[in-house]
């Protein structure tokens, strides 16, 4: 794409330059105002074949040659390139880009996952069961085209980058999930987005415990580590065996599949604030059990009494059967 951006500048710079070069060259020979020069530069160079305004000199016959065959390489050179990327399928990827870049324009609130790895599809695949809107940026181009091939919204470049993270659309984003194999171009992406968009949650991967307070001193909200994650599961497995294949069986999947679900105390009814558990009376309505609660401080509560006020921004968690999570979110 840039480099047909090249190309079309060059041609446009040519083409103005020969349209400047001929109105001076006519008003410098034939004495012409500018109005004439320009007519006369245009029609010579369009090979319309107008008649001149006046008889030529031997000199301007020369110089009108000049320009007609310097007019006709520089078309000759217009079609090669344009017949080049229609051709190899670069024009149409041009306009892909366009019409993508043009689609994450109208995005807001999306999350934008970096990195097309092991993890990055896991998180891909989670936000497209929530039907989240989403941005991929990956700089491997066979990645890219899988991406395209499914449909998914997709950048392609270096995440390291402002301008690849402002192309998918940072100032906009909700949240930002980080997913490079390299720790340190997971710090590099945490400090660019935290300085375009001071609002945007960041989620980075990380591979080793060095690079754990680095990240969140370099403004990561939440560090994952796989490695240590899937460690500990494991353990567990061995220790509380029944409790982990408790908590496995509970899923956040998906719309019609998941167990547990979230909500904002701010996105439920007005008559709700200030309110406490009790008088939501999720048990009777939905089937649903509150089993978490946070405050605005980000404090969290397991299995909070019933008198807890819900309060502005706290959220409460919810434990239920898929079709009293459906409930759940029919009327709330």
């Amino acid at each position: 794409m840039i480099i047909l951006q090249s190309k079309i500048n060059r041609i446009v710079l040519l083409a103005i330059s020969t349209l400047a070069a001929g109105t001076i060259g006519y008003m410098w020979l034939s004495n012409y105002n500018f109005v004439d020069a320009v007519y006369m530069t245009v029609i010579t160079v369009t090979t319309v074949g107008f008649g001149e305004l006046q008889p030529f000199s031997p000199q301007e016959k020369v110089f009108t040659i000049f320009l007609i065959l310097t007019s006709i390489i520089l078309f000759g050179y217009a079609v090669s390139a344009f017949s080049e990327y229609l051709v190899s399928g670069k024009l149409f990827e041009h306009f892909k880009h366009r019409k993508v870049e043009k689609q994450i324009a109208y995005l807001k609130g999306h999350t934008i996952v970096c990195g097309f790895g092991r993890n990055g599809k896991q998180a891909i695949l989670k936000l497209n069961n929530y039907n989240k809107k989403f941005v991929v940026v990956e700089k491997n181009k066979e990645m890219t085209d899988i991406l395209d091939s499914e449909n998914i919204l997709n950048i392609e470049g270096d995440a390291t980058l402002d301008e690849t993270l402002l192309k998918a659309g940072i100032e906009n984003a909700a949240f930002l999930i980080t997913a490079l194999p390299s720790d340190a171009d997971n710090l590099f992406v945490v400090l660019t987005a935290s300085q375009l968009n001071k609002n945007c949650k960041v989620i980075s991967r990380a591979s080793n415990e060095s690079s754990y307070s680095k990240l969140k001193i370099a403004g990561a909200d939440n560090v994952i580590m796989p490695d240590k994650l899937g460690g500990n599961h494991m353990a567990s497995l061995v220790t509380t065996p029944d409790v982990i294949e408790f908590v496995d069986r509970l899923t956040i999947e998906g719309e019609t599949t998941a167990n547990l679900e979230e909500i904002a105390v701010d996105d439920l009814p007005k008559k709700y604030l200030n309110k406490t558990i009790l008088d939501l009376d999720l048990r009777r309505q939905t089937g649903c059990t509150v089993i978490g609660f946070r405050n605005p401080d980000k404090d969290y509560v397991i299995n909070p009494e019933a008198d807890i006020k819900l309060i502005e921004g706290s959220h409460l968690i919810v434990l239920g059967r898929p079709e009293q999570i459906i409930k759940l979110r029919e009327l709330f």
